[in-house]
């Protein structure tokens, strides 16, 4: 099947079945977003967790209560169908993963975009910069730390952080590069020593996929909307939907509607 080629071919395929892929590198140029889906009377909250976390958790669009349209960032899109899968979650347990979360809708649900880093990287490329995952046909290598998120009473996070290879030379050109795209996590949280932001061994990852390292490179950190799947872990509510990493919502937004 021919790879898509606009955000709404992209979401018609999901809604159809038809693919259930990682996202990255795919139709550049477009917001691509974290999914959150929580029941209303946790919504303010995570609201508020958002607000105290935005290098991790940059809003982009909330659903009104019960409706699965995000009418900000894709009007006419079903949150419930286009994306590629789904993690289903009770009392912060991973139950089950699926392509339709149609059966589990409810009227009480809310549902969160979150920016993501892969909205970034079109722009590193045509730098002239490395994306070694897009490279290799992988996702993005995605890694707890020992950073903790500033809490709410019932949310609370280690930050995630994806990682992307570069030579020394190339990093200040990425900082620069990304620090514009504030609301899809902006500039690097750490450059370096995966050890002191709590990351043991690089090749062990905690989501996506490990990549290549070339000799002279070191490892870039952006923080990740996948920590808002840590607070939901941690949390335990009695029911949350989120997207499984990797595999995002693609919007309707270009990536410069979003830059400073």
């Amino acid at each position: 099947m021919s790879i898509p080629t606009s955000p709404f071919e992209i979401r018609q395929r999901c809604r159809a079945g038809q693919f259930d892929a990682p996202t990255p590198g795919l139709v550049p140029g477009f917001v691509q977003a974290n999914l959150v889906v929580l029941p209303y009377d946790l919504a303010f909250e995570f609201l508020v967790f958002c607000q105290r976390n935005p290098k991790p958790c940059p809003i982009l669009d909330i659903t009104e209560v019960g409706d699965p349209q995000p009418k900000l960032i894709a009007p006419g899109a079903d949150i419930r169908t286009d994306l590629p899968r789904y993690r289903i979650f009770r009392h912060g347990e991973l139950v089950e993963e699926t392509t339709d979360i149609r059966p589990f809708w409810r009227s009480d649900l809310v549902g969160f975009l979150i920016g993501c880093s892969f909205s970034f990287e079109n722009a590193l490329l045509d730098a002239g910069l490395p994306v070694r995952h897009i490279e290799e046909g992988k996702n993005v290598p995605m890694y707890e730390t020992n950073i903790d998120c500033i809490p709410t009473k019932r949310f609370s996070a280690p930050l995630v952080v994806s990682m992307r290879p570069l030579l020394p030379n190339q990093v200040v050109r990425a900082v620069k590069v990304t620090h514009r795209y504030h609301r899809t996590h902006g500039s690097p949280v750490h450059i370096g020593s995966p050890d002191a932001i709590g990351i043991r061994t690089i090749e062990n990852v905690d989501y996506g996929d490990a990549v290549t390292f070339y000799e002279g490179e070191v490892p870039v950190f952006w923080a990740c909307g996948v920590t808002t799947q840590t607070a939901i872990i941690r949390a335990k509510p009695e029911f949350a939907i989120t997207h499984a990493p990797g595999r995002m919502f693609v919007s309707d937004l270009r990536d410069e509607d979003l830059t400073l």
